[in-house]
């Protein structure tokens, strides 16, 4: 079976890492879409809610499992059985950090590859932290991330329907 794994704290869940998740899906048997718990970061949701909130925007695809991890993703990766991480590029500047991560993992796991897919030029400008902070100033996340997950934001943010 191919297993490859998605990682990121999706914190929240945007278009760009649902197109990245469209267009990896057929390349595996299973993918794996892994929520890091990373206790340096102050999340919007907790690891709980992103998982709910990722097996809900994701329910139509049987092979894809949502799950959850802390530590390295090459050892998760490794632990579940995957051929490969899957990552999303944006723009030259995700590149130079995927490509540390990349070398880091192949040193650590020779393997294990890694399989990057350029995010779609309509959502190159996307990033949870984008919209975080147009949601904090009631902006429209319209076209940012899918409907579902706005209505989750503006209630956190207090201006929900």
């Amino acid at each position: 079976m191919r297993i490859g794994v998605y990682p990121g704290s999706f914190d929240p869940v945007t278009n760009g890492h649902m197109d990245i998740v469209e267009r990896s899906v057929g390349l595996f048997d299973r993918l794996i879409v892994a929520v890091a718990k990373n206790a340096q970061k102050k999340p919007l949701f907790s690891v709980e809610e992103r998982v709910e909130i990722l097996k809900n925007v994701l329910k139509k695809y049987p092979n894809i499992v949502v799950d959850t991890f802390d530590g390295l993703t090459v050892t998760y990766a490794l632990q579940q059985g995957a051929i490969a991480i899957v990552r999303g590029l944006r723009a030259f500047s995700d590149f130079e950090n995927e490509f540390i991560f990349a070398l880091t993992n192949k040193k650590l796991a020779p393997d294990l590859e890694t399989v990057y897919l350029m995010t779609r030029a309509e959502y190159s400008f996307i990033s949870s932290t984008t919209v975080k902070e147009v949601a904090s100033f009631k902006g429209s996340l319209s076209g940012m991330v899918p409907e579902i997950v706005a209505q989750k934001i503006q209630d956190k943010y207090g201006y929900g329907k």
